[in-house]
Parts: C-alpha cells; sequence; structure tokens
C-alpha cells in the first residue's frame, strides 16, 4: 500500500474534541540531506494541525532548534497553544570490534565514554534502533547537547558513531528516551533492549511506534505489543516526520539520492516507501495508531518544561584581575589608554564622551565583552600582529582607548547609537581584523586560554544556491556530466533564481524528460542547508563549559571545532561573540612596513620598526594618484566600480577618502545618493539640508546621507526617534525590505515628519534612503576605519611601488588581482622585475637594492609543482641554515613577519650554484623538483635558455646522500648537452603561465596584436585616445566579470591587454543575445561604442566575439561574480 502525495488536508484550529497529541519524531533539513522541511514550516504547519506540540529531533544536532524555537515564540504571539520540544535522534548501532577512525578530538574534553565498539557502520548499515532523547529539563538540555558534543568529537567532521553501550544513562538525566527498534531485530535483542530501557531509564522511557504504511505493518504491532507486555514499558505513537507536507516527497527522495551519492534509479529500498513520513495528525481517519499510543504523545510532551529562553549566557572571568570588578578594570584600562591615545591631555569632549559610554557599559554589563576582545588585541600587538577594529565599533571612544580601533572620536563624527544603546538587546558587535597569514596565532591563544571546552568557532550554515543545487540534482538524475557542468557554469551571480535558458546553451531542455525536473528540483532545494561550515572568524567563549549550551563538533580543519549554531542563533540568544577576522591588507601593509623599515634603517635591529602612524598624512601625491585611478592592488579602491568613481568624486583629503569607500555600496545607491552628491560636489547643484536643525547632520556630506549615522540622525532629528529607536529602526528595515514585513517604526517616521513641519517628499526620500541602507551600507566609523587603510597603502604604492609589489605578492591571496596582473601593472610603471633564480630567490619575492631603484625578484613560491621543503633545501644550500630559516618562513608559520627580511642578512655565507649538477647535490634535489625549476625559467643562471634547463634537469637524477658532500668537480654532470635552438617567444610566454601564472616577456596580446588588427581590433592605449561617442572594437583576456544586485541586469567586464585593463559594459538585451560569449570566453572581442565621461571610459558592447581559440592553452584566471 502506498499513501498517495495529493492535496493536504484543510488546516485544523485547535479545538476542545481533538484530543491533544505531539509530534515526537521531527527531522528538519538541518538533518542534512534528510529532512526536507525547514523549522519554520514545521511549526507553521504543526500550528494549523492543532498539535500540542512538536518535538525537533535533528540526528544527533541541534542546529535547527533556535529558528523553530523563534518561529514558535512568533506563532504565539497570535495563537497560543502549541509547545516546542528540544530534542535529537541516534542511530544506535550494532556493536562490532574496533574504534572509530582517528578524529580531531579536543585533547581536554571530557571523556566521551563509548565503548570498544566505535567503527563507523557502512553507509547503508541499518541501526539496532533509534534512540529519541528529549530535553524534560534545564539539566536535560545541558545533558543532551554535552551527549552530542562527546559523540562528535570522537568522530571526523559530518559523522558520529553510536552503538548501545556507548549510552552512559548516568550522564543523561533529566532526558526522557524513545526507543524505536529495527524490524529486522531479533526477539532476543528486542527483549534486551527493553531491560535495557528498564534499567537505565525506569520511568521515563517508551518505545516508539513508527508505523509506515506497508505490509508488514500489523506484524510489527504485534511485536511491539508483546515487547510492551513483557517490559511494562509503554508504547507511544512517534512516526518519522521528514517533511512538513506530502508534497516534498519528491525533493526528499532527491536528498536522499544526494546524501547517498547515487542515482535515483539505483536507490531502490533506501528511498522513503511512500509519502507518510510528513506532518499530520495522529488521530485522522483509518490511523494505523491505537489511542492510547497517541495519548501517550500528550503524557511525554507535559513532562517537558525546557524552553530555550532559560538559556543563561556567562562572559568568562579570566580577563578581570583577582580583587577587581569588571567596571573598575575597565575604566582603569580606559583611562590608561586615553593618557597613551592623547598624551596632551584628553580632549574635553572625549572625556564626556568615555564617561557616557563606561556608565551605558556598566548599566548593560558590557564589561567582560570589552575587557575580552581587549585582551585578543592586546595578544596580537604583543607578537607584532597588526590588527584594527572596524565596523560600528569605531564609535566608540572607549574602544579607541583600548586600542580596539583606530578612529579618533576627537577628529570624526561618532554617534554611539549606531554601537550600543539601551534599546538593543544584545552585545555590541565589535569586529577585529587581524593579518590573514597569522590570524592561527589568535585563534590558537583562544583555544590555549580558555579551553576547548569553553571557546568554539561559530557555524556558518551552507545552503544550496543555484549552480550546487543544478550539480548535485543533476547527479541524482544521472544526467551526463558535461552536461551538468554546463548548465552550472551557465548560471552566475549570487541569487536564488534559478535560470536556465536552453537556446542561449544550445540545449534542448524538452528533448530529455529529466531536465524539467532538473528545473523544478533544483530550485526547490535552493536555500536548503547543505553542511554547518565554519565562521570566518566569530568564536564564543564562556565561562562554563560551552557544550552544555550548544554542541561542539570537530571542523574540516585541524585544531579547530565548531559550535552548531550560526550568526543569527547566537544573536537570538543572547551569547557573545567574539569576531577574530581575517584580512589580507593587513598582512601586506605589515610586510611592506618591514621592506621599508629596514630600507630606511628603521628596523628591528637599529631600533623600532615602520608604524602605519610614521606614514605622513594628507600627501597630495598620493592623492593624485588616486585622482587618477591608478589603484591597482589598492585597498578598497581598486574595483572597476571603485575605479570609476574616483576620477568623479576627487579626493583631496582623508574625509573625502572616507566618503569614497562608502558611496560605491548598494545602500546610497539603492537609496539614489550618489548623482546628488557628486552634481553638489562638482558645484552643479546647491546644497540643501531642508532644515536648518538637519544642518550638522549633513553638512559634510553636502546635504546627503552617505552613512548609516547619517539617516539614523535624520530620524532622530526630523522624527522625534531616540538613539536606540533609531537604531532599531534600521536594524528592522532590513527583515522589511527581506520579508516584507511593515516595521513598526515607519509609521511614526512619517507621522513625526510631518508633526515637526517636513514634506511628504522628504519623508519618502528619507524612506527610500533607509530601505537601501537595510540592503548593504556602510556606518561611517567602518568607512572611516577602513580609508586608513586605503590612504595607507596607496601612499606605499605612490613612492614605494617596488615594495608595495613586493608586499602583495607574499600576501597572496588578497585583492581583485591576480599576481599577474599586479606584475603587469608595475611593469607599466618601470618597476624592474626580474624572473625566480635558484642563485638569487628565496621562498618569497624581495628586493634587491643593486641600483637607484631597487628591483623585485620574483621568489620561488610562485613556481608550480615546487613544495616549500625544496625551495629550503635550496636557500640552505647557498646561504646557510641561519638565513634559510628567516628567508623561507611559508605564510601562516609563527615567525615575526618583519623577520622574514627582504635582504640578504650580513651573515649570510653566500655560495652561488655553478651547475645544475651542483645544485642537485648541494640541495639534495629530486628529478621533480628539477624539473619544476625549469619549467619556472629558475635554472637559467646554470642552464641557459629553458630547453636546455629542461634538458639538465631531465638527465640528472637524485644522488645518494654519501655522494651530496663530494666536491663540485667530482661531478660533471651530464655527459654531453645538446645545441638545442632557443624556443620562440610564444612557447616561453606559454611556459611563463604555466608554471608561474605570469610572464616577464611580451603581454600575451602584444604577440596577437597583428592578427588582432587585422581583425579590426584596437589596442587599449589606441582606444583611450578615441573621443567621445565613437564606434571601436576592443579585445582582451577577460579577468573580471560582475552583475551587482544594483545594476539591474547589466554586466561589467574587464579585459586586459598589453597597455591595461579596458572596462566594458553589457546591457541586458546584449547580454541575453551573446550569453555563451559572456560567460565562457577567455579572449572576448567587443564591438560596441567607446563612451568618455569625466575622465571615465569605457566601451558600451553591442556585440561580442569569442577568440579564444588564439589563446591556445594559454592557462588564464577570470574573477567572477564576485
Amino acid at each position: 500500500m502506498r499513501i498517495d502525495a495529493g492535496t493536504p488536508p484543510s488546516p485544523h484550529a485547535p479545538h476542545p474534541l481533538h484530543p491533544p497529541q505531539a509530534a515526537l519524531q521531527v527531522l528538519s533539513n538541518f538533518s542534512f540531506l534528510r529532512g526536507a522541511s525547514h523549522p519554520r514550516e514545521l511549526v507553521q504547519r504543526a500550528a494549523e494541525l492543532g498539535l500540542g506540540a512538536l518535538a525537533l529531533t535533528d540526528d544527533c544536532s541541534l542546529s535547527g532548534v533556535v529558528q523553530a524555537h523563534l518561529q514558535a515564540l512568533q506563532h504565539a504571539q497570535v495563537q497560543p497553544g502549541l509547545k516546542l520540544l528540544i530534542g535529537a535522534r541516534f542511530d544506535v548501532q550494532r556493536s562490532a570490534p574496533g574504534r572509530a577512525r582517528a578524529a580531531q578530538r579536543p585533547p581536554d574534553a571530557p571523556d566521551a565514554g563509548l565503548d570498544e565498539g566505535l567503527n563507523l557502520p557502512a553507509p547503508d548499515s541499518a541501526p539496532l534502533f533509534r534512540l529519541v532523547l528529549l530535553a524534560a529539563s534545564r539539566e536535560g538540555y545541558g545533558n543532551l547537547s554535552q551527549f552530542i558534543t562527546d559523540l562528535r568529537c570522537a568522530s571526523p567532521k559530518g559523522q558520529y558513531h553510536l552503538d548501545w553501550r556507548g549510552i552512559q544513562p548516568q550522564h543523561l538525566g533529566g532526558l526522557l528516551a524513545i526507543a524505536l527498534p529495527s524490524r529486522r531485530a531479533r526477539d532476543a535483542e528486542l527483549l534486551g533492549l527493553g531491560a535495557w530501557l528498564l534499567k537505565h531509564f525506569a520511568g521515563r522511557a517508551w518505545l516508539g511506534v513508527d508505523l509506515q504504511h506497508q505490509l508488514d505493518d500489523a506484524r510489527w504491532c504485534q511485536r511491539l505489543r508483546w515487547l510492551s507486555d513483557s517490559t511494562a514499558l509503554p508504547l507511544v505513537a512517534a512516526p518519522q516526520v521528514l517533511m512538513h507536507r506530502a508534497q516534498r516527497k519528491p525533493l526528499q527522495d532527491v536528498m536522499t539520492a544526494i546524501r547517498l551519492r547515487l542515482p535515483l534509479s539505483e536507490c531502490g529500498q533506501r528511498l522513503e516507501p511512500n509519502a507518510s513520513a510528513h506532518l499530520r495528525r495522529l488521530d485522522a481517519p483509518n490511523s494505523p495508531y491505537a489511542p492510547e499510543w497517541i495519548a501517550q504523545t500528550a503524557v511525554i510532551a507535559a513532562r517537558c518544561h525546557f524552553s530555550l529562553d532559560e538559556i543563561r549566557y556567562e562572559y568568562p572571568a579570566e580577563v578581570v584581575p583577582p580583587g577587581l570588578t569588571p567596571g573598575a578594570h575597565l575604566a582603569a584600562l580606559t583611562s590608561a589608554g586615553a593618557a597613551q591615545r592623547w598624551p596632551a591631555g584628553v580632549p574635553p569632549q572625549v572625556q564626556a564622551q568615555l564617561h557616557k559610554e563606561l556608565a551605558l557599559i556598566a548599566q548593560l554589563r558590557y564589561e567582560h565583552y570589552f575587557l575580552t576582545v581587549a585582551d585578543i588585541v592586546h595578544f596580537a600587538r604583543g607578537r607584532g600582529i597588526l590588527c584594527q577594529g572596524r565596523g560600528s565599533a569605531a564609535n566608540s571612544a572607549v574602544c579607541y582607548a583600548l586600542g580596539i580601533t583606530e578612529v579618533d572620536p576627537a577628529r570624526g563624527n561618532c554617534l554611539l547609537e549606531r554601537f550600543i544603546s539601551l534599546e538593543r538587546d544584545e552585545p555590541p558587535d565589535i569586529d577585529v581584523d587581524f593579518e590573514h597569514q597569522r590570524r592561527e596565532e589568535v585563534i590558537q591563544y583562544l583555544y590555549a586560554k580558555y579551553g576547548r571546552r569553553r571557546a568554539g568557532l561559530t557555524a556558518v550554515v551552507t545552503r544550496y544556491r543555484p549552480r550546487s543545487a543544478l550539480r548535485d540534482v543533476g547527479k541524482a538524475l544521472g544526467l551526463a556530466p558535461e552536461l551538468i557542468e554546463r548548465l552550472a557554469k551557465a548560471h552566475h551571480g549570487w541569487g536564488n533564481d534559478l535560470q536556465l535558458d536552453g537556446a542561449n546553451l544550445g540545449v534542448d531542455l524538452s528533448a530529455d524528460p529529466r531536465l524539467p525536473l532538473l528545473r523544478r528540483w533544483a530550485g526547490e532545494l535552493i536555500d536548503m542547508p547543505r553542511h554547518l561550515s565554519q565562521h570566518v572568524g566569530g568564536f564564543v567563549l564562556t565561562r562554563g563549559l560551552l557544550s552544555r549550551l550548544v554542541p561542539v563538533e570537530n571542523a574540516a580543519m585541524a585544531n579547530r571545532t565548531v559550535i552548531q549554531w550560526e550568526k543569527n542563533d547566537l544573536e537570538a540568544l543572547g551569547l557573545m561573540k567574539v569576531d577574530v577576522l581575517a584580512l589580507g591588507m593587513l598582512s601586506c601593509l605589515r610586510r611592506a612596513l618591514d621592506l621599508l623599515g629596514l630600507k630606511q634603517g628603521r628596523g628591528l635591529e637599529r631600533g623600532r620598526p615602520m608604524r602605519l602612524q610614521d606614514i605622513p598624512a594628507e600627501d597630495p601625491a598620493t592623492y593624485a594618484m588616486l585622482r587618477r585611478a591608478d589603484t591597482v592592488g589598492v585597498f578598497q579602491v581598486e574595483s572597476r566600480a571603485q575605479m570609476a568613481m574616483l576620477p568623479r568624486l576627487k579626493p583631496r583629503c582623508f574625509y573625502d577618502l572616507v566618503v569614497q569607500v562608502a558611496i560605491v555600496r548598494p545602500g546610497p545607491i539603492q537609496g539614489g545618493m550618489v548623482h546628488p552628491y557628486l552634481k553638489r560636489r562638482q558645484g552643479l547643484e546647491a546644497p540643501d539640508y531642508y532644515s536648518e536643525a538637519l544642518k550638522p547632520a549633513l553638512a559634510r556630506t553636502l546635504g546627503v546621507p552617505i552613512f548609516q549615522e547619517q539617516v539614523m540622525q535624520v530620524a532622530m532629528i526630523a522624527a522625534g526617534f531616540s538613539g536606540g529607536e533609531a537604531d532599531q529602526l534600521r536594524r528592522g528595515m532590513a527583515a522589511w525590505t527581506r520579508h516584507g514585513d511593515l516595521s513598526p517604526f515607519r509609521q511614526r517616521l512619517f507621522d513625526g515628519m510631518r508633526e515637526r513641519g517636513y514634506p511628504q517628499e522628504f519623508a519618502e526620500r528619507i524612506d527610500a534612503q533607509i530601505q537601501g541602507f537595510a540592503e548593504y551600507g556602510f556606518p561611517e566609523s567602518h568607512a572611516a576605519s577602513f580609508a586608513l587603510l586605503t590612504y595607507a597603502s596607496s601612499w606605499i604604492k605612490c613612492h614605494h611601488p617596488a615594495v608595495f609589489l613586493v608586499a602583495l605578492l607574499n600576501s597572496q591571496p588578497l585583492g581583485f588581482y591576480t599576481p599577474s596582473q599586479l606584475v603587469q601593472d608595475a611593469l607599466r610603471h618601470g618597476i624592474t622585475v626580474r624572473p625566480p633564480c635558484v642563485n638569487a630567490s628565496f621562498w618569497e619575492s624581495t628586493l634587491e637594492e643593486d641600483g637607484a631603484v631597487p628591483a623585485v625578484r620574483l621568489g620561488l613560491h610562485l613556481i608550480r609543482d615546487l613544495h616549500h621543503r625544496a625551495a629550503r633545501a635550496v636557500v640552505v644550500a647557498r646561504e646557510g641554515e641561519g638565513s634559510a630559516r628567516t628567508l623561507t618562513t611559508p605564510p601562516g608559520e609563527a615567525d615575526d613577519l618583519a623577520r622574514r627580511g627582504p635582504y640578504r642578512p650580513p651573515e649570510s655565507n653566500h655560495r652561488p650554484f655553478t651547475s645544475t649538477a651542483d645544485l642537485a647535490r648541494r640541495a639534495g634535489l629530486s628529478r621533480a623538483d628539477l624539473n619544476a625549476l625549469a619549467a619556472g625559467d629558475a635554472l637559467a643562471a646554470l642552464s641557459g635558455q629553458r630547453r636546455l634547463q629542461r634538458w639538465d634537469a631531465a638527465a640528472l637524477e637524485r644522488l645518494p646522500a654519501l655522494l651530496q658532500d663530494a666536491a663540485p668537480e667530482d661531478d660533471a654532470g651530464p655527459e654531453s648537452t645538446p645545441n638545442l635552438p632557443a624556443a620562440p617567444e610564444g612557447e616561453e610566454v606559454l611556459w611563463d603561465y604555466q608554471s608561474l601564472g605570469l610572464t616577464l616577456r611580451s603581454h600575451p596580446l602584444a604577440l596577437l596584436r597583428p592578427a588582432l588588427q587585422r581583425l579590426g581590433y584596437a589596442d587599449g592605449e589606441t582606444l583611450s585616445r578615441l573621443p567621445n561617442r565613437r564606434l571601436a572594437r576592443a579585445v582582451g583576456i577577460v579577468t573580471n566579470r560582475q552583475q551587482p544586485g544594483t545594476a539591474k541586469g547589466v554586466t561589467f567586464l574587464s579585459l586586459e591587454d598589453e597597455h591595461g585593463s579596458v572596462q566594458v559594459i553589457v546591457w541586458r538585451k546584449v547580454r541575453l543575445q551573446f550569453r555563451a560569449e559572456l560567460l565562457q570566453a577567455r579572449l572576448l572581442g567587443v564591438w560596441g561604442i567607446w563612451q568618455r565621461e569625466a575622465g571615465v571610459c569605457h566601451l558600451i558592447a553591442h556585440r561580442l566575439v569569442d577568440l579564444s581559440e588564439h589563446l591556445g592553452q594559454l592557462p588564464t584566471r577570470s574573477r567572477d561574480f564576485h
């Protein structure tokens, strides 16, 4: 018998005639690739059905309980009556010899209490029974969370293993147990299970009945009644729920196939037999469940009293010295820090701000939070790790005094309520960026200080997006891999709208009956959770055991553990999160400052290193470079959109740079602020402040609100909002914009402005601007923090371009540009760049001071397939052990960056290699190492042109250790070297790109230029001289494709040729006409109209031509739709 997944039943409102009942075994889509419904859908459906309670029991997980809790609270405000039970389900395996595979178990984690039978089961092995544990109390919840933690931390990421001997009931107090035996279990196993439940869960155990409308249901009921009679364990109706409605059954089948990594056609009985696993009332007509079984569901629900509202977070206490209160310690640190920040005396307005903030922090009891962040920053600075707070925290004078942020409140326009207020019922959010190559030191400091039982990274729920959904559903349908990739790669962008255009792809979507199913099921799969990942740096730190608040599991990375909740879950429950973020530009700046310190005699060995504060302020040459948009590699202003804005905004001072950083964002763009601001800045339109009262808030941006703080100030001045209410308005608008919920503040905003005499047009404009900022807008404090780094990187690029290039190359990956593009830009600026060389290069790229202007020597790290061990061996053999240690440290190790010097140290015992054989002998290199060096042209000093390098490398075998100390003259190397002709330049360029990802020879398009000119394509230099509105053809290697959400379907391209980049605008109509060329071409020809305005040039595309065949096997990279 099968259940038809037809029309869903009508919603049931709670009714006295309906006996109370509960769904006790409900899996959401947080039982990854098992449940097919979101927690909110399950809660909503349970309420519609009039259920008294719903137990969310995901597979060894509490990942979805906060979302279910919030949905239940929201529903209770409208229609009370539904109770949410918190639990989890576990597959209990038959015992088997051996232990689980090695896992990243925290060294100080408590004993999991698991017995010897811990081998991981085969994917299709059936459990002995399923165990549902429900939290009856706060103690029970803590025990459940700890139990999940122990299981997850004893196994690799995403797995767990449990047999019945691994369950220690003495550690599971406050939990109710429902055992659902396997239908394959033998009678003796059933009796053993019953005896075990009676012994360890007396008075809180049930036998669950799960009937799936199968032929053996009646016989299974007989066996369960026999077991209940034999053990006195009550039976309870506990059908498995995998979806909120039966219509999700096809999608649940697809998810099962994805989880099993099998096509649907091969899944067979591993799929659910019918659609019965949907949420439904147990007392429906023809229900197979006895009334007494249903009644027991209400008994269990009544015994569960726990709610997530009972979670109470406690801050770690280590940051407060004994004998001091948190408030006193914070005040003392703030006072000492303020004295250092303002040696001549704290300005009166700042002193008042500090007193105000400290009083508010004390009132909200957030002292521990500030002290914790300050301790982390103090550790980093003590280790020489460059770090800087950003975001709304830069509004705080306390954060500045503590050294967390770098925006001086005496010079800025701080709005404290954007950061912290009485109305906001959660801790402030302090984001701190650290050098991305050294952040791991900070993470391990936190683990060491608080222990892995009290510290864990926040989770990120990785959800299906169109490309991943198309790929996984395509595999489940058994489509050809090449077709799946073709369809997936044709979908671009970050949106969730599924786009399948068969005509543009040359695919007849009606030719294969599986393709319409692909479109349907991939669309349904979008936004479903796929797995848990780790947050970029959000740490949760607790006073007690973290694992009793939320389960902790192993991350994919070694030495990392992750909690099962994401950022929004933590905010909802008031748990503190400290953001330890990574920023590549901080690594770059640290390296550049160290280089400049050594170069100018201020290195560590001669005094203090150069600091950001040593960079001269308001340098005219730096701003001139910015106005030219000469910003490849510069922080925050290197994108196409920023480069187009710079010549129009024309920054001349630091505050202009703050505006520049913030204005190219969806908030100002969607709020319609950009063009009015530019017109007023250019003198084409007079500033309009609407009233004198608003002038202090808007004067600095000519009457146009650019920053979030300004929008909040307008609400406060023009509509009478308090600071906290204005921040709630800003936050509420995000939910309103996404979900269509009218913010309760919106009408008050209009009423307040009308009462104060502001016109309706102004109120509507402010309303639109708030909506724009809800999508994505910068606080002024955040923009100022980033602008500091923008200015620093601009000054270094302007005055020390070789230093900047070395720092960028050694800090990869970061920014918009590949090493090839960075090197090409440096060459165009007259910087001498030299290739990797075994007699000159270290692991990282370096400076060579053998002329008036330093040259850049590319490092061995750029050579493909050359391992760091081999590069280190080269440097050791050439320079000596000490120099190799300081000059070949790979990124991520703990050595201070200043010790990874850019120059050969004085104590270096430089002994260059005399031949390839000498190199192989002294460095002990393998043939693979030598081949990699030859491919990278690094043996030119020994063998000459590249073909000879390859010949010499191939002719040598690795020498035995006994012969490695032999004198060079004892080994003449290969008997003879053929007279090989040098390769043509095109072949050399191809080899450069294959090994290094870049070339110092002619640009590929310079070699192709004669052929391209015959096709009518101009180079970038010729295009740059064209007047406005001239017909033109451009060609280049595609390096960037973008389609911002604010661009209304317009796509932006960057094409690289031998003279730089050409920017191309592709309107939606042209994009649809030439979709394949747009998405697939590596070398793209563009026909269109050249447009020039205010120093900004681009080509408006009318036709796109794929010329990729001209590149042959040349590898290219494009940054697409980021």
